[in-house]
């Protein structure tokens, strides 16, 4: 298994495109400067060793030696043995609601965002319990399966967006069968519950009976709704506009507190506002702590080999030919013919 020990400094790759930028500015701004001065052709003619394409090269090796660079303070690592461990904790599959309302923005930053950002801190809080993420809109399909790996958890935490899923609507039934599925079929004395995050906007099918069949299995439901009972617009993706229906008027999408609430209740389990405040994060943490922990099984790679030596001697390499590349052409280099000695002898 191949994993990123530091796996928030690769963070710093977004500087990436800040330094592109940034050399493309100067660059454009010392040509300007040049055209000012003096005719193009009669300044290439005062400077003929001057190379216009080592720059960028030199510019683009030492960018490619960044990269690597960063790449090695995030530790790659593969995993070399695995080993099965015993854990006290609970499972929790998460059912993530990414219709195009939960991107109205009746809670900051949007509905999305302050979702993912729940439940990383839930992730946060977690220490030998599994965790699973299910994503739905007309459809749903699970997004990682029931794990303990939280970093990776939340790598794909961080990926999810209402593109994921071009079916548009509200399947929350379609959502709990599949968490449900995720657990498996055998019962276990660990607690197991579903965390069901969502504005409960225009469901498709029998939600209710999902949650009830649910609770059969010794799985509880914990239902998050999120966003305003009086709603807010949802904001076209790449514009400063509104989604509209076919008559024309702005669609206002509306927290359906009452369907939420008959969720929790027929999964026996509690529901809870999101709003901008952490009250529903430390209501959820607290009915999760509440569940019976069991042993748990799970498999972990116990040896890993660190990677980031490679990348270190890789970058080094591309640093040295960077300083190497000179910025003018090199005056023996331009005088020598190779050919030349041939077409005299013959």
């Amino acid at each position: 298994m191949f994993r990123f020990a530091n796996i928030e400094m690769l963070w710093w790759l977004l500087t990436i495109p800040v330094f592109v930028v940034a050399y493309i500015v100067y660059t454009k701004r010392k040509r300007r400067q040049l055209m000012e001065f003096g005719d193009p052709e009669l300044m290439s003619q005062l400077m003929p060793d001057a190379s216009k394409s080592r720059p960028i090269w030199k510019f683009c090796l030492l960018m490619v030696a960044l990269i690597l660079l960063i790449f090695a303070a995030a530790r790659p690592q593969f995993g070399q043995k695995e080993k099965t461990i015993k854990r006290q904790g609970i499972e929790v599959m998460v059912a993530l609601d990414i219709s195009n309302s939960m991107m109205a923005e009746d809670v900051a930053p949007n509905r999305l965002d302050r979702a993912k950002q729940m439940l990383s801190k839930m992730m946060d809080n977690m220490v030998d319990d599994k965790v699973g993420l299910v994503v739905f809109a007309g459809e749903a399909f699970t997004q990682l399966p029931i794990t303990c790996d939280y970093v990776s958890a939340k790598m794909f935490l961080n990926t999810i967006s209402p593109s994921l899923i071009s079916t548009q609507g509200t399947a929350i039934g379609a959502a709990l069968r599949t968490a449900i599925a995720s657990f498996g079929s055998d019962k276990k004395d660990a607690g197991r519950a579903i965390v069901l995050i969502t504005d409960g906007e225009n469901h498709e099918d029998d939600a209710v009976a999902m949650a009830k069949q649910a609770h059969d299995l010794g799985i509880q439901v914990f239902v998050v709704g999120i966003g305003k009972p009086e709603g807010a617009p949802i904001p076209k993706l790449g514009s400063n506009d509104y989604m509209k229906d076919r008559s024309g008027q702005v669609v206002v999408s509306r927290l359906n507190e009452e369907m939420c609430q008959q969720i929790a209740a027929a999964g026996h389990g509690v529901y809870v506002r999101c709003d901008n405040t952490n009250t529903a994060m430390r209501t959820l943490q607290k009915e999760l702590d509440d569940l019976a922990a069991a042993d748990i099984e799970s498999t972990v790679y116990a040896d890993y080999n660190e990677q980031y030596q490679s990348f270190v001697m890789l970058a080094l390499l591309l640093v040295v030919i960077e300083f190497f590349i000179m910025m003018r052409q090199n005056h023996r280099l331009a005088r020598m013919d190779l050919f030349k000695e041939k077409a005299d002898n013959k």
